[in-house]
């Protein structure tokens, strides 16, 4: 056979914005040896016949670092043609961790990244096999993934494995940041894409503290990201917040000469309360226009969040939360009675926050189901109650298992399509992974491909694929991936241009211990390749999980 595989007669897009054109794709020993004219004969045969053929989905933004350990297949991102992955973002992630440190780890990841911990220490079990961040890497190279996953090394856990306790707590001593840094190069000579980090309010990990990443000072940030410059490779991921915005991302890359991409740049600001897109894009290419190499990160996706009073995510930074953010069930079931919390509540609802609460939704009610997706306002102003008196009476209720759905940024659709053809941002943002049980947005891909392509028409096809490939890929510094050309890694999405998008969002509850998740149903994806092996056809996984599943591990941004 010329071919272990061939896609035969389809629209090829290959990922860098040039014109598509009808042709073939060849395919031999994991890699494309034929674009556009592939004659032979073939082992597996595609007919792509009025599909579009294209590189698989880059996800520069995800949290499966939990999850990539009990669930090879990174279920649900295949499903929407996602092909690579970037895991460690926001400065979030399990390595490196002490084995005194496991409870405080999951318990942060609990809190800010919305992962619950029965799931985790399901999932992850008493022995993780490793400590350090080399050795996380060479855990996850072993299990073996159905996709391909690069790793930043997040400043969280690194932060906590130095300092412990004290990380939630004080600034590190000059002895603790060399600490640090060593570990940074230790990481990306290991295979590290990079290095995360956050200072955003809204990251509070377990008991109210804030993440260990927002107790650092901007000298020890630029500390640990000289070891990137040093090595002259790797990228920076920053997710924006007090003392790590424009001027910071522009010094860490003018520094270290690395990448930086912040996260995010969103329509509304929501309760971020982050300024106008015309602000923030207008901040952005000044930089970019300067020569700094600082790209914010964008996404097509409306950003809502989905809760319950048992893990009040949203309201987490708010001081009368403090107590709650330390209170067991049955201590958050006291403070929500009470009369003062309550008012106290109220009180501290004002601005963007208060705009977003008007706007929420009874998302599930399982004392009256037929309150199931009204307006919380409309129901309160029905009974000639608060909102946040009836949302408190039904979570009470309900054994706090109500949930209730908050829009947070990118309502306007105007504004997210500004972001989306502005060309120095990058589409990002996906949280595949995390915030499991309040939202889904690992659906971006078919999300952008039928609405923003097909359905707006705010993208061409080729802008539209370009966004969700080898852009990404630049800009994260993963160099194999993203772009469909003779002697690359073959990672293939075909999909229908007439017909791609994405389902409506269920809840399942198929996570360790039987928690649940949200999840999207991907529409018009014909077939999924990674390094030259058919993972899914016409929405079913095809691949024998028996047989080494085959995802790389993308050290330093490519497969050894």
């Amino acid at each position: 056979m010329e071919y272990d595989l061939k896609v035969a007669g389809g629209f090829i897009v290959d990922g860098t914005g040039a014109p598509g054109y009808a042709g073939d794709v060849g395919v031999r020993d994991g890699k494309v040896v034929a674009l556009g004219s592939a004659p032979g004969e073939a082992r597996t045969v595609i007919d792509a016949a009025g599909q579009v053929v294209a590189p698989g989905v880059v996800d520069i933004h995800t949290h499966y670092d939990a999850q990539i350990l009990w669930d090879s297949k990174l279920s649900i991102s295949p499903w929407h043609g996602v092909t690579t992955v970037v895991i460690g973002n926001c400065g979030f992630g399990l390595a490196p961790t002490r084995r005194e440190h496991r409870g405080l780890i999951l318990r942060t990841l609990e809190n800010v990244e919305g992962m619950s911990v029965k799931a985790l220490e399901a999932g992850l079990g008493e022995e993780w096999g490793f400590e350090t961040f080399p050795q996380y890497l060479d855990t996850v190279e072993r299990r073996g993934a159905l996709i391909n996953v690069a790793v930043l090394l997040g400043h969280t856990p690194l932060r906590l494995s130095v300092m412990g306790p004290d990380a939630t707590e004080r600034a590190a001593r000059s002895d603790e940041v060399q600490v640090m840094k060593n570990t940074m190069r230790e990481a990306v000579e290991a295979g590290a894409l990079g290095f995360a980090t956050s200072k955003s309010r809204t990251h509070v990990g377990y008991e109210g503290r804030p993440v260990p990443s927002r107790l650092a000072e901007f000298s020890e940030v630029l500390a640990i990201a000289s070891a990137l410059g040093e090595f002259g490779d790797g990228m920076i991921q920053a997710t924006v917040g007090k003392e790590l915005s424009f001027g910071e991302f522009a010094e860490l890359n003018r520094m270290t000469g690395r990448n930086v991409s912040w996260t995010a740049l969103l329509g509304g600001g929501g309760v971020l309360n982050v300024g106008s897109v015309a602000e923030q894009l207008a901040r952005s290419n000044e930089l970019q226009a300067k020569g700094h190499a600082v790209f914010p990160q964008v996404t097509g996706r409306p950003l809502n969040f989905e809760f319950r009073f048992d893990q009040p995510f949203l309201f987490q930074t708010m001081s009368i939360f403090a107590p709650v953010n330390k209170a067991d069930a049955a201590g958050k079931r006291e403070l929500y009675a009470d009369a003062d919390f309550r008012e106290r509540f109220r009180q501290a609802l004002r601005g963007p926050m208060l705009a977003s609460w008007g706007k929420s939704v009874i998302a599930y009610c399982p004392t009256d189901p037929s309150l199931n997706e009204r307006l919380l306002q409309e129901v309160a102003t029905e009974r000639g109650c608060n909102a946040v008196d009836l949302a408190l009476d039904l979570s009470l209720a309900s054994d706090l298992r109500a949930r209730f759905r908050v829009p947070v940024a990118n309502a306007d659709e105007d504004e997210v399509a500004t972001l989306l053809r502005d060309p120095r941002t990058v589409l990002g943002l996906s949280d595949a992974g995390a915030h499991a049980s309040q939202l889904c947005d690992a659906c971006f891909s078919t999300h952008l491909l039928g609405h923003w392509m097909r359905d707006k028409k705010v993208l061409s096809l080729e802008e539209a694929v370009r966004m969700l490939t080898s852009r990404p890929a630049e800009v994260f510094g993963i160099k194999d991936r993203g772009r469909l050309a003779v002697g690359l890694p073959a990672d293939i999405l075909v999909f229908d241009a007439e017909t791609v998008g994405a389902s409506p969002l269920r809840r399942v509850h198929d996570l360790p211990g039987g928690e649940d998740r949200l999840v999207s149903d991907a529409s018009g994806i014909a077939a999924v390749v990674v390094n030259g092996a058919l993972i899914r056809r016409n929405g079913f996984d095809v691949l024998d999980t028996n047989e080494r599943l085959p995802g790389r591990l993308l050290r330093n941004g490519a497969a050894t």
